[in-house]
């Protein structure tokens, strides 16, 4: 409720860049990765603030929110079956890809954004992943295979229709985080559209890391590898140690 009235607060009292702006808030403003993480969902909502009447032929207004995870290079394989097993034929290394990647809209896609401004604002999926290597063997493209696969996992999704936009002033939107997330900086960006361009745009940066004991073993394996080793052998042995003592406890009762 505070988030909320400080959004009103700013949207009758802020100055304003444009004819339209964001006001964003964020129901987290850091995940944290632990033991007994299984996933976390993000609370986007916000304003929209004027400094001017918007034209009756402006068309209607849109809403696109986009969280994007770390970019990292990924290599897809095509897969082949030979002599009655099923091996790598052929791959292509993608430049970069979004480790995950979620679009929220207010609307149909393609009447919110123009291809012109997906493409250079690069807002949906096939746009944010810079695949300049990749090309169609078959009838299959290795982006698409790539995007096939990371949303079947939950890494990648499109979910048209969820920003609830209210007045043409507030909007909000609920994203799920699946527990398979990669430690980063993960990108919110909430973008204002009509007629099919891009009026405002904001980015806010959502912090994920590990953190406690997670958080020290990850350290250790990466800075103190062959300490890490000895750990992971001494927890081995004194598992199979312990367990071996408790089976030999229990034959002689």
């Amino acid at each position: 409720m505070i988030r909320l009235l400080s959004l009103l607060l700013a949207l009758m009292t802020g100055p304003a860049l444009a004819e339209e702006s964001i006001v964003l808030g964020l129901s987290q403003d850091e995940i944290a990765i632990t033991a007994s993480f299984n996933g976390s969902e993000i609370l986007v909502f916000g304003a929209i603030k004027r400094d001017a009447p918007v034209a009756a032929d402006a068309g209607p207004l849109g809403v696109i929110i986009t969280v994007s995870g770390p970019l990292r290079p990924v290599t897809v394989r095509r897969k082949e079956r030979r002599f009655g097993i099923w091996i790598n034929s052929e791959s292509v290394d993608v430049d970069l890809a979004p480790t995950f990647y979620a679009v929220a809209t207010s609307g149909p896609f393609e009447s919110l954004l123009s291809n012109v401004e997906d493409l250079r604002h690069t807002v949906s999926i096939p746009r944010a992943i810079r695949s300049v290597g990749a090309e169609v063997v078959g009838t299959e493209n290795f982006t698409e295979a790539l995007i096939r696969i990371r949303s079947g996992k939950e890494l990648y999704q499109v979910l048209e229709g969820a920003v609830d936009l209210d007045q043409d002033t507030l909007f909000h939107t609920e994203i799920d985080l699946p527990a398979n997330l990669t430690e980063g900086d993960y990108a919110a960006r909430i973008l204002l559209t009509r007629g099919g361009a891009v009026v405002d745009e904001f980015v806010t940066d959502i912090p994920v890391n590990k953190i406690g004991l997670e958080r020290w073993l990850y350290e250790l394996a990466h800075d103190r590898a062959p300490l890490y080793g000895l750990l992971a052998l001494f927890i081995a042995i004194s598992a199979g140690w312990g367990a071996s003592a408790a089976f030999g406890l229990l034959l002689r009762r």
